[in-house]
């Protein structure tokens, strides 16, 4: 081969490569674009599905820690999705009640709660059925989540002993006082039914885990006159029932989406 012939093949493969060069430029660098995760993929024009909607997650199992004057409690609720605003719901908890009327005292002494003329205690388990419905689906960012809320079902009202009465020779009593876990066998049920209504949120962004808080209030009462709270530590005489076991709560709630 001529030095002819090796100048000509060079200059043609460098025509080759300033072409390739030149379109490579015209066009832009490229990058590897990775693919999009599934939740933001959109078919047909529709938007990437949300927490409650009731086609991604419909069922939501939540823990409850319930917060009021007269105490804590716990609960758990089912939530199932009907539609991207409404849900319906079953709950059951359980919490502590008092008559609104007592004072509770500390005592050093001995290093005990005590309250003077306190007769019974009483725990109250609602079991609720209800609906739920999200606001402002289009009008709030999807990390705030508002809605209202309704329930109505049975409820116990389990009344324990407080104390216990022993009358003396003279006429007069004295009280000792039962321990919480020694009252629990020595209660009484008490049914009655109940509702609440409420308002409340759900916050975050993650699509399987639930976080909200939800203010309530309850309205439980128990007829023919209450159950007895109060008494007399002199004579040992009832002087006071308590027949209102609602109120406002505020529950926070902590749970999953399947």
């Amino acid at each position: 081969m001529n030095v002819r012939s090796i100048v000509s093949a060079l200059l043609f493969a460098c025509s080759g490569w300033l072409v390739s060069a030149t379109a490579i430029a015209q066009d832009g660098p490229r990058h590897w674009d990775p693919a999009p995760p599934r939740d933001s993929i959109t078919q047909a024009g529709a938007l990437p599905q949300d927490p409650t909607s009731p086609d991604k997650y419909p069922n939501i199992w939540s823990l409850d820690v319930l917060l009021s004057n007269d105490g804590f409690g716990l609960g758990a609720i089912y939530r199932r999705s009907v539609t991207p605003d409404l849900s319906w719901f079953a709950s059951f908890s359980a919490s502590e009640s008092k008559d609104e009327r007592e004072v509770e005292y500390y005592d050093p002494y001995y290093g005990i709660s005590v309250t003077p003329g306190k007769l019974n205690r009483f725990l109250v388990f609602p079991l609720m059925g209800g609906i739920q419905y999200r606001l402002f689906r289009d009008d709030i960012v999807d990390t705030f989540r508002p809605y209202i809320n309704a329930g109505v079902g049975p409820t116990i009202v389990y009344m324990m002993p407080y104390v216990q009465l022993i009358q003396q020779t003279d006429g007069t009593f004295t009280s000792e006082q039962v321990e919480f876990f020694k009252s629990i066998g020595k209660g009484q049920p008490h049914y009655t039914f109940g509702g609440f209504v409420g308002f409340g949120a759900n916050f975050g962004t993650e699509r399987s885990n639930i976080f909200g808080v939800n203010f309530r209030y309850y309205f439980t009462h128990v007829p023919s006159g209450g159950l007895p709270s109060l008494y007399n530590e002199r004579t040992g005489a009832v002087t006071a029932t308590k027949e209102n076991f609602g109120g406002f709560v505020i529950s926070l709630n902590v749970g999953m989406a399947y």
